[in-house]
């Protein structure tokens, strides 16, 4: 189901079968929506997906929540009881002619149910079988919920944001879940450009906790080698663990202020007339050391001028800087206009605004009307285009294709 207008999407003809619920495995399945790719969710009967109902927020949408229809926009609704005879003949018909199979269930549900990747693999041996676990497919954490918060705590994570004296930090939104859906997608990928050339289907795994090191990666490695101390959050305005003052988010006299690595100190001081860091100009070691000193210095001097005063200093001299904003204050930038990034999804019982995938594809952005679908919505649809009931004595063991 591409966006209106648009043919050539690279996933058009693509047929995701969606096993996964929640945010890690929707998130996956709807950047492939965005690419083109059809995706038909999996949902149990008269319940359906739990973040469906299960995510609270103040925005009621037909009876589920916002929240749901951002992440599941564009989707079709396949309603089966995975204990019914037959509706698991019929997703074994429908699994027989997808590209993708996908589910984030803890590791054994799957093939407990009857759907794990050999036995989809059984029905239709090229397939791309995409799989999001908490901790990995074995180990200590593999029975554990693979939750999004409780992935970050595990993860290390928590330790890197804020200050020194700060508590650990969570991350203000589902990251975990984030960031392992969008490694999955671009193991989806890879697997599909595999199977072109060479006729192989494969396996794709990732967990959160995978997805979190992998966030990490940089500051990972530099702890990998420095005598695996543990990272030191500056006292004074934390930002990063590893790199040095400016490098924070400063208190003007009236918002804040960023400010990222600077080529010269020297330089920064020099504009901003603040004395007493002369030590520290041309001794990068010595600077590292009094990071927290220096740090205190620049914010006594930043929190005396308004923050147009230091962008107006600083920018035009090439110093790393910017405003602080809120939500509405950045959409009310002319930089956020014209990205074009939110869009308006809506049909004859659901409207509401959200945003668009991050890509441009020759120019134009992935954009697509259709809100998240109504539980079962299309299910006798899906049932007649793709005939999965079966005749007497039928069997499904042969891949058709998706188009």
């Amino acid at each position: 189901m591409s966006a209106p207008g648009r043919t050539d999407l690279p996933l058009e003809g693509m047929l995701v079968v969606d096993f996964s619920q929640f945010l890690s495995g929707p998130l996956c399945a709807l950047k492939l929506a965005d690419l083109g790719a059809r995706v038909i969710k999996i949902e149990r009967p008269g319940q359906g997906d739990l973040c469906r109902t299960l995510y609270l927020t103040d925005t009621d949408i037909a009876g589920t929540n916002s929240l749901f229809h951002a992440i599941n926009r564009n989707k079709e609704s396949f309603t089966a009881d995975l204990r019914n005879p037959d509706d698991r003949a019929m997703l074994n018909r429908l699994v027989a002619r997808a590209d993708v199979v996908m589910q984030n269930f803890r590791p054994g549900v799957m093939d407990r149910q009857g759907f794990g990747y050999e036995a989809v693999r059984a029905l239709n041996p090229d397939i791309v079988y995409a799989a999001i676990s908490g901790y990995g497919e074995d180990g200590p954490w593999v029975d554990l919920p693979g939750q999004d918060l409780l992935a970050q705590a595990r993860s290390g994570l928590l330790w890197l944001t804020g200050s020194a004296g700060d508590p650990p930090m969570p991350m203000g939104l589902a990251v975990a879940d984030m960031l392992a859906g969008n490694a999955l997608a671009q193991g989806i990928l890879a697997a599909l450009i595999r199977r072109l050339r060479t006729g192989r289907g494969a396996l794709v795994q990732t967990s959160l906790l995978e997805a979190l090191l992998d966030f990490q990666f940089e500051v990972l490695t530099t702890h990998l080698n420095d005598g695996r101390r543990p990272p030191m959050r500056p006292e004074v305005n934390g930002a990063h663990a590893y790199l040095g003052a400016p490098y924070g988010v400063y208190r003007t006299e009236d918002g804040w202020l960023a400010l990222a690595m600077t080529p010269s100190l020297e330089r920064l001081a020099t504009l901003m007339g603040i004395a007493g860091l002369e030590p520290y100009y041309t001794d990068r070691s010595a600077a590292m050391r009094a990071r927290d000193t220096i740090k205190r210095v620049i914010a006594e001097a930043v929190a005396a001028r308004p923050t147009a005063h230091w962008l107006a200093l600083l920018q035009p001299a090439d110093i790393w800087c910017a405003e602080v904003l809120d939500w509405p204050g950045l959409f009310a930038s002319e930089a956020f206009r014209r990205l074009g990034m939110v869009q308006r999804i809506a049909d004859d019982t659901v409207a509401l605004d959200t945003l668009r995938g991050p890509l441009r594809i020759d120019g134009a952005a992935l954009t697509n009307p259709r809100p998240a679908p109504a539980l079962g919505a299309d299910r006798d649809r899906i049932i007649r285009e793709f005939g999965l009931v079966p005749e007497p004595g039928e069997t499904t063991t042969t891949r058709i294709s998706a188009t």
